[in-house]
């Protein structure tokens, strides 16, 4: 019988054939160190350049892995928020294509939700002796700018809100990601914002970041949007949008033998794709 899965990670992909297979063997590598039952969910965002390929490959060598692809890009957010409402997981992460954070430092936001925080999230602007961010200037400069406006009208307390390493508790995640409404890139804030509202604890927590090459973020005009987009989840607040889920949550609540009848479901599937191939 398989055990329970510890440990479910989201990593949204839009055209990362060149950068996630990388990011999955460091996965990988980790997971085999830290023992825990996992799964790892990658969403191709609709993906031209051949990474639902690259992680089919992944796919047939490591029953962990699974990929969800998208018809389309609709964004980021979207991209993740479907990774997470199907996850299994009694704790759900979500991280980059890019490998920025290694995914060791996933221990040191285990520690906060073992200490009672329901959502630890990785933070490059919190200070630590012991880890280092290495980040291009303009960045800085525009994120600083970008976390004076989420303070100000959403998210109090928190220096960095877009930090693309967060793990929540299985119930929190499902509650939090099935009421969220942004696709793109702001979906951290509305995130967080949800979290204070309901009144979770949020850890943040330093971690080791390095730049990577190939980001698909255009600073200054996906700043100007995401800027936009903290007055829109402000006034979505306001209205009383987050009140219910509008998205169908995920069977979160698997027992033992449940999660393990869904493998052996999936696993018949994927020999009927090949037969039929």
């Amino acid at each position: 019988m398989r055990p329970p899965i510890a440990l479910s990670v989201v990593i949204p992909a839009f055209n990362e054939a060149a950068r996630l297979p990388a990011t999955l063997r460091a996965l990988l590598a980790f997971l085999e160190e830290d023992g825990r039952e996992a799964e790892i969910i990658v969403v191709d965002e609709g993906s031209t350049d051949g990474t639902s390929a690259k992680v089919r490959y992944f796919e047939d060598v490591d029953d962990r892995i699974r990929l969800i692809r998208l018809p389309e890009n609709r964004g980021k957010g979207h991209a993740v928020r479907t990774g997470i409402v199907n996850a299994a997981g009694t704790r759900a992460l979500f991280a980059d294509a890019d490998g920025a954070t290694p995914f060791a430092e996933l221990r040191r936001l285990d520690a906060q939700l073992d200490a009672g925080a329901r959502v630890a999230i990785g933070s490059r602007a919190a200070s630590s002796g012991d880890t280092r961010v290495e980040a291009r200037f303009y960045r800085r400069v525009l994120g600083r700018m970008f976390h004076a406006v989420v303070r100000l009208f959403a998210v109090r307390g928190v220096a960095d809100t877009q930090c693309r390493f967060k793990l929540f508790d299985a119930e929190a995640a499902q509650n939090l990601f099935s009421r969220m409404r942004m696709s793109g890139y702001s979906f951290d804030v509305e995130v967080l914002l949800m979290a204070q509202r309901f009144g979770y604890r949020v850890a943040e927590v330093p971690v080791n970041w390095t730049h990577q090459p190939g980001s698909k973020v255009r600073v200054l005009r996906d700043g100007l949007i995401m800027a936009r987009d903290v007055l829109r989840i402000r006034a979505n607040a306001f209205r009383g949008l987050y009140e219910e889920p509008h998205i169908a949550r995920a069977a979160k609540a698997l027992s033992g033998p449940e999660v393990a009848a869904a493998f052996r479901a999936r696993d018949a599937e994927r020999q009927l794709t090949k037969v039929s191939l």
